[in-house]
């Protein structure tokens, strides 16, 4: 019977112990017990669930209505734990936070409530009058509906959204133009058939001075000019900002707050860069803020010329001390070292190439290319001078001969070359050339040319033209005529034959004149 009383004290914590599960999160003296903070807020509140009194080294799940926000930690060596997560889209109202762990006595679940309430938010936070805005409510009751947004002025507010919806999680979301405001905060409210305006967290659109550029990019160098409004009446010492550098000071706004200044892109690598503004009486944050993109450019020094002329390449924008190629119709004439600001320069000599437009091309590993043009030029040397043989004239007493051809010379900054063709008539196209030359030769670097298999009899015709290294030709000269041989060799080999036989009468007679003599 004595054993009675301590067979009950024990029915008790058992029961105790099964109990615990259930239990809602109060602060028990010597037990655990769970907290929150914050109690209440808006959906994407951090939120920060407290335990202490566990057992030590423990995993803790935490669930938001049903659903696991957070697993994998543990208590700590005392038995607590600090766990934090963002509360979700939620309608407003309780929401069941529960944390699931196991103790001495077994596993327990305890739970309390995080109260949703309605809130707004904005993007972006801040811009001048007409920036396009979305706002996004939370925490809205489920599908309530009726709900209108409003923009606050100086002069009241004005209603910028009406009859939105909110859906099962009490979220909706509307855009509109930022209207006519002053300069600086504006607070954005919100209500509907359950939300009540003094219940729903504000949001706040900062109205910035506006500014704005005649060009959104640029090489470095190129004159930009910047237009700014809505600054302080009167505002002077306002500086541009390129990049947080002050690169223009000393403008004064006129009495509406308006101003004008310009500026040079400044020599820094390639990129987009942040640009805006700041007055006396106006901060840089209460100033819109541009993206401002230098691209990479290249100078060429001069960009017109001819074969072998020296072309300096300047280039701007690229990367820093990255080792650049520079190529001529993709065939690379040298390199250059970047600078610390992304410059560079190199030199090459034009080489032998068509005349008209040519793509001199800048690259390095990074894989950045710029290209400029080059224009040789398409001036054609003067015709050349025909010299020998002369026209109409005999080479040769008979066929196959080799004769030399010889004309003047021409001169041209971008070097030349003859070409020479030899027909046995004079027909030739609308170029000037031979129809049906029998020889034809190009690329002579002299001003004579000897044929190297002999002419036979005949009448032949000779025609020179001068070709500059830009491939730019002379017109072709006037046909000049020659004829090889004076005889054909038929008659040649009669008048040796006859000569011949005339020699070898001769001698019979002279022998017939002395028999009869010394007869």
């Amino acid at each position: 019977m004595k054993s009675l009383p301590r067979l009950v004290i024990v029915l008790i914590i058992c029961l105790v112990a099964i109990a615990l599960p259930t239990m809602p999160a109060q602060a028990q003296c010597g037990g655990p017990f769970i907290e929150l903070s914050p109690g209440s807020g808006v959906p994407g509140t951090r939120l920060i669930v407290e335990g202490q009194h566990f057992d030590a080294g423990k995993y803790v799940d935490i669930y938001y209505d049903g659903t696991l926000v957070s697993e994998g930690n543990k208590t700590s060596a005392s038995g607590d734990f600090a766990i934090a997560f963002t509360i979700p889209e939620s309608c407003r109202g309780d929401h069941k936070v529960l944390v699931d762990t196991v103790t001495s006595v077994g596993t327990i679940e305890m739970e309390t409530q995080f109260y949703v309430t309605p809130g707004l938010t904005i993007s972006p936070a801040k811009g001048p009058v007409g920036t396009n805005v979305t706002v996004t409510g939370h925490g809205f009751a489920k599908n309530e509906d009726g709900i209108e947004l409003m923009y606050y002025t100086d002069d009241g507010y004005e209603r910028v959204g009406r009859n939105i919806i909110a859906d099962a999680k009490g979220s909706w979301e509307t855009s509109f133009q930022i209207p006519t405001s002053t300069r600086g905060e504006h607070k954005l409210d919100a209500q509907g058939t359950a939300s009540q305006s003094y219940n729903v967290k504000d949001a706040t659109f900062r109205v910035t001075a506006e500014i704005s550029l005649d060009k959104s990019s640029g090489s470095v160098g190129e004159s930009i000019t910047m237009t700014g409004s809505r600054f302080s009446a009167y505002d002077k010492n306002i500086q541009i900002l390129f990049d947080g550098e002050a690169i223009v000071t000393g403008i004064t706004a006129d009495s509406q707050g308006h101003w004008e200044g310009s500026f040079e892109v400044p020599e820094i690598p390639t990129g987009n860069y942040t640009v805006t503004a700041e007055g006396e009486w106006t901060p840089e944050a209460d100033v819109s803020s541009l993206i401002f993109e230098i691209k990479l450019d290249i100078v060429l020094s001069p960009d017109e010329g001819h074969v072998g002329t020296n072309v300096t390449v300047t280039g701007y924008g690229f990367a820093a001390s990255k080792n650049v190629s520079i190529t001529y119709d993709e065939n690379q004439e040298t390199t250059a070292t970047t600078d610390g600001q992304g410059s560079f320069e190199g030199s090459f000599l034009v080489p032998q190439s068509q005349h008209g437009e040519h793509q001199v091309t800048i690259g390095y590993s990074a894989g950045n290319v710029a290209s400029a043009t080059f224009t040789l030029e398409s001036v054609p040397p003067d015709i050349p001078q025909l010299i020998s043989p002369s026209d109409r004239s005999r080479v040769g007493l008979k066929g196959s001969v080799t004769p030399t051809f010889e004309w003047s010379a021409v001169s041209d900054d971008s070097g030349v070359s003859y070409n020479l063709q030899i027909a046995t008539s004079a027909n030739v196209t609308a170029t000037g050339e031979f129809a049906d030359p029998i020889i034809s030769v190009t690329g002579l670097v002299g001003t004579n040319y000897t044929v190297t298999e002999a002419l036979p009899h005949g009448t032949y015709y000779w025609i020179v033209q001068a070709v500059d290294g830009a491939e730019n030709g002379s017109g072709w000269t006037a046909a000049r005529s020659f004829r090889v041989g004076s005889l054909p060799l038929w008659a040649f080999i009669a008048i040796i034959v006859a000569i011949v036989v005339l020699i070898v009468a001769l001698i019979r007679a002279l022998v017939r004149r002395r028999r009869y003599y010394y007869d």
